[in-house]
């Protein structure tokens, strides 16, 4: 099935792109074209996407806490996981 009219993509080509690593509709735009005409498939490929399925997301729910200045300018380095 066609997701993007103007550029003919279809959903298997949208799968394929984020099978590749495209983890927004802006990195599939990239890939592909879809989504930079009219803007009306963009809904369709977030659906597509997904929610929490991209890679950079997980990395980003694991990250550090920054470190931190005391009163007395000492820095506290998070504790090491």
């Amino acid at each position: 099935m066609y997701v993007c009219s103007c550029f003919g993509v279809t959903e298997a080509q949208v799968k394929k792109h984020a099978d590749a690593g495209a983890c927004t509709p802006r990195q599939i735009a990239s890939a592909c074209k879809a989504g930079t005409d009219c803007g009306g498939c963009v809904r369709r490929i977030q659906a597509l996407l997904g929610r929490g399925d991209c890679p950079r997301r997980e990395l980003l729910d694991q990250r550090q806490e920054p470190a931190t200045v005391s009163a007395l300018g000492d820095v506290r380095l998070p504790e090491a996981a």
